[in-house]
């Protein structure tokens, strides 16, 4: 079992910055892969950004530049480093832990179990 905790969203202009963490907590597999993925109002879930148990991080096109993802392991802790803002970054985000996953493109994938957490909501006003 996993349990997962985000924090550090709030409001920001456009052009400024967020850090976003997600505390892990629980029983973890040595290999893994998280994910960041944010959800906009009457919009799908999309993936952000990935990093798995290798190191080995993805982005997806939109933030390619302006976020970067990395994890701290003596902290069970994942980041999520957001600069330039934009208002349509303007989203819930979540962090997600795939067990038993890896890397994949964008994506994780393989694994047999996704924890969820439950969200933190960043906006952007321009």
């Amino acid at each position: 079992q996993v349990q997962l905790q985000e924090s550090g969203g709030g409001s920001v202009q456009a052009g400024g910055s967020l850090r976003l963490s997600c505390a892990a907590s629980g029983y973890f597999s040595s290999t893994y892969c998280m994910a960041w993925f944010r959800q906009a109002p009457g919009k799908e879930r999309e993936g952000v950004a990935r990093i798995d148990s290798n190191g080995s991080t993805s982005y997806a096109d939109s933030v390619k530049g302006r976020f970067t993802i990395s994890q701290d392991n003596a902290k069970n802790t994942l980041y999520l480093q957001m600069d330039s803002l934009k208002p349509e970054d303007t989203a819930m985000y979540s962090c997600a832990f795939l067990r038993g996953g890896w890397g994949y493109g964008e994506h994780c994938r393989g694994g047999d179990l996704t924890y969820w957490g439950q969200g933190t909501q960043v906006t952007v006003s321009s």
